[in-house]
C-alpha cells in the first residue's frame, strides 16, 4: 500500500507527551508525568497524569496527555472515559477523535460515526472515508458502502486502500467472488503482494474450492520454506480442507482493520508512539487480529518498552497460526530486556514445540552467544544446520555465527572451516569478510589474504568504524604503521567510545613514535569501560609502555624509526 500520501491525508498531530502548563496545582504529579511521558513509560506517565488531572479536571494538555497515555497502554476504556470528558467539552483533538470512532464501531453506534464526522470530529480524510463505508455496511446498506469504497478508491494515492477494504467488505458478507475479483488484480492495478493479503487470499479462494490456486499462489509467494504459520495453512489446503475466511467478518472488524492499514503505512514513515495509537485501537476492534497484537509490540518494542511489548507479544494464543511469530518476538525483546534466561526458555520452549523449524535454533543460538554461553550457542547453530539442507542459502548465517563461537572458545581450525564455508555462500559479506580477516590477523596467519578481505569490506562498507579498524589493525600487523594511522584515526572518529578501537589507535600511535597521543588514547580506552582483560593490559601499557608489554609477553618489541631504535 502507498506510504507518503498518507501522511497528509491522516492530518497527524504528533503528540508530545510533554506540553508545558502555565500552571499547574499540582506540580509534583505534574514533573513526574512529563518525564514518564518524555521516556514513553506510558504506565506511570498514565498514573502521574491521572493524578494531576485530579486537580485540574478540565486541563486539555493533562486531558490530551492522560489520554495519550492510556492508549499506548491499550487501557482503551480509560481512553474512552477521557475521550468523552474531551469531547463534552469541545477540546478538539485527533486522537479524541480516533477513541470516539473506535468506541461507536464497538457499540455498534453507526448512526453516531457519521453524526461525529458531520460535526467536524475528523480522524483524517482516508480514516474517514473508509470508517463510512464499513459504517454503511453496519447500516445494513451495502449499495451506500460499495459507493462510499469506490469513492475513496478514486482519491489520489488512496486506491489501494480502497480496494483492499472493498475485497473484504465483499468476502463479509460473503460474496467471495468478487473479493476474489480484486485480490487477483495485478499489482500494479491493484493491491502489493503482502504477506497478509497473500494469506486472506488463499483462504478466499478456499471459499470458491479453488485449494489448489490457493497452493500455488502460496507456492509462488513464499517458496518451498515457510514459516509454521504459511506452512500449516498450505497443509490444509493441499488435503483439501475448506481452509475459514475470518480476517474481517464483522463491520466493527472492518473499522478495527482501518486502523490497522493505518499503522501499517505509518510504520516507519512516522514516530512509533503516534503509529501505537492506531495499532492499539485496532487491537481493541478485532482481538482476533493476531497481526495488529504483533505490530503493537513491534512499536513498544522500538520504543524501548520492553515489558509492556512482551506482555503484548504474550496475548497471541498458542493455537493462533501467528503464534510462532510472536514467541520469537518476545523471545528477542526478553533478551533485549536483559533477561536472557528467559529469552533462551522461550525460545527451548518453541524448539520443542516446533522441532523442524531451523531458525528457532539459529536464534537461540544468538541470544546464547549474547550472554558469552558459546558452548551452548554453538551447539544450537550444529542442531540449526542439521535441520538446513546442504545447499540452502541461508546456511551461511548458522555457518557464520557457529565460526564465531568456535572461535572465542579457541578452536580456529573449525572456525576458519566455518568462515570458509559461509564466505563460498556469501562471497561478498562484508560481515563475514572482516570476521575472518581480523581473525587471521589475531592468529597471526595468511596476513596478505586477511587484508585483501578486510580491505573488500571496507570498500562494501566505508562507514562502519568496526570495519575501518580491522583494516587499520591488518595494516599495523604487517608492521606498515605509516599506513594504518589514517583508517585507525577515522574508526575512532566513527565510534569514539569503542575501547577496543581507541586501543588499537593508541598502538599505531606508540608503532609511529607519538607516544604521548598513545598513552592518551590508551587513557580514553579506559574511560569507556574495556573487558578486565584489556583493561589489565592497557594500564600496563600506561605504566611501562607498549614494547616493554610485549617483551614481558614473549613477543618482539615493535622497532621504529627513532632515537630508542
Amino acid at each position: 500500500m502507498p506510504r507518503k500520501p498518507i501522511q497528509a491525508l491522516l492530518i497527524s498531530t504528533a503528540v508530545s507527551l510533554a506540553p508545558a502548563l502555565s500552571a499547574d496545582p499540582n506540580p509534583g504529579a505534574y514533573l513526574a508525568a512529563r518525564q514518564a511521558g518524555i521516556n514513553n513509560d506510558y504506565l506511570p506517565a498514565a498514573e502521574y497524569f491521572m493524578t494531576a488531572l485530579a486537580a485540574d479536571p478540565g486541563n486539555p494538555l493533562l486531558l490530551e496527555n492522560a489520554l495519550a497515555s492510556q492508549l499506548g497502554l491499550g487501557n482503551i476504556q480509560a481512553a474512552r472515559a477521557l475521550s468523552q470528558q474531551m469531547i463534552d467539552i469541545e477540546i478538539d483533538s485527533q486522537i479524541a477523535h480516533m477513541v470516539e470512532m473506535a468506541a461507536a464501531a464497538q457499540d455498534n453506534r453507526w448512526d453516531d460515526i457519521f453524526a461525529h464526522l458531520e460535526t467536524g470530529r475528523s480522524v483524517g480524510p482516508l480514516v474517514d472515508g473508509i470508517a463510512q463505508a464499513w459504517a454503511f455496511i453496519g447500516q445494513g446498506d451495502m449499495s451506500a458502502a460499495l459507493t462510499a469504497f469506490d469513492e475513496v478508491t478514486e482519491a489520489q494515492g488512496l486506491r489501494a486502500f480502497g480496494l483492499y477494504h472493498k475485497a473484504l467488505a465483499l468476502a463479509s458478507v460473503g460474496d467471495f467472488e468478487g473479493a476474489d475479483a480484486i485480490f487477483s488484480l495485478p499489482p500494479q492495478q491493484g493491491l502489493q503482494r503482502t504477506r497478509r493479503i497473500v494469506l486472506i487470499h488463499a483462504t478466499i479462494l478456499s471459499q470458491l474450492d479453488r485449494n489448489a490456486d490457493a497452493v500455488t499462489m502460496l507456492d509462488d509467494t513464499f517458496g518451498p520454506q515457510t514459516d509454521p504459520a504459511v506452512a500449516g495453512i498450505r497443509a490444509r489446503l493441499d488435503a483439501g480442507e475448506t481452509v475459514r475466511y475470518g480476517a474481517v467478518t464483522t463491520p466493527t472488524q472492518g473499522i478495527g482493520e482501518v486502523m490497522f492499514s493505518v499503522a501499517g503505512a505509518l510504520q516507519g514513515e512516522s514516530g512509533d508512539a503516534y503509529t501505537l495509537f492506531y495499532a492499539r485501537l485496532a487491537e481493541y476492534l478485532n482481538p482476533t487480529n493476531s497481526d495488529a497484537l504483533i505490530l503493537s509490540a513491534q512499536l513498544l518494542e522500538g520504543l524501548e518498552r520492553y515489558e509492556l511489548a512482551s506482555a503484548t507479544y504474550a496475548r497471541v494464543p498458542r493455537d493462533d497460526s501467528a503464534f510462532f511469530a510472536a514467541e520469537l518476538g518476545r523471545a528477542e525483546v526478553l533478551r533485549r530486556d536483559g533477561k536472557v534466561d528467559a529469552a533462551v526458555e522461550v525460545l527451548q520452549q518453541l524448539a520443542r514445540s516446533y522441532p523442524d523449524q531451523p531458525f528457532v535454533k539459529t536464534t537461540l543460538g544468538d541470544a546464547l552467544r549474547s550472554d558469552g554461553r558459546h558452548q551452548d550457542a554453538n551447539t544450537a547453530y550444529t542442531e540449526a544446520l542439521a535441520l538446513y539442507g546442504a545447499d540452502h542459502p541461508d546456511r551461511w548465517w548458522p555457518l557464520y555465527t557457529r565460526g564465531i563461537t568456535f572461535e572465542r572458545m579457541g578452536n580456529w581450525p573449525s572456525a576458519e572451516a566455518d568462515l570458509r564455508a559461509a564466505l563460498d555462500l556469501q562471497p561478498d559479506n562484508p560481515n563475514i569478510l572482516n570476521y575472518l580477516g581480523y581473525t587471521m590477523v589475531e592468529e597471526q596467519v595468511n596476513l596478505d589474504e586477511a587484508l585483501a578481505m578486510i580491505e573488500k569490506a571496507a570498500a562494501a562498507r566505508p562507514d562502519s568504524g568496526a570495519i575501518t579498524d580491522s583494516l587499520g589493525w591488518v595494516l599495523y600487523r604487517l608492521g606498515r604503521f605509516d599506513e594504518a594511522v589514517e583508517p585507525m584515526e577515522r574508526a575512532a572518529a566513527l565510534e569514539p567510545v569503542d575501547p577496543i578501537i581507541n586501543d588499537h589507535l593508541g598502538d599505531v600511535f606508540w608503532a609511529v613514535g607519538r607516544d604521548v597521543e598513545a598513552r592518551f588514547q590508551w587513557q580514553r580506552a579506559l574511560s569507556f569501560d574495556p573487558e578486565a582483560e584489556d583493561a589489565n593490559r592497557i594500564r600496563r601499557k600506561l605504566e611501562i609502555g607498549l614494547d616493554a608489554v610485549l617483551i614481558e609477553e614473549g613477543a618482539d618489541p615493535i622497532r621504529v624509526a627513532n632515537d630508542d631504535g
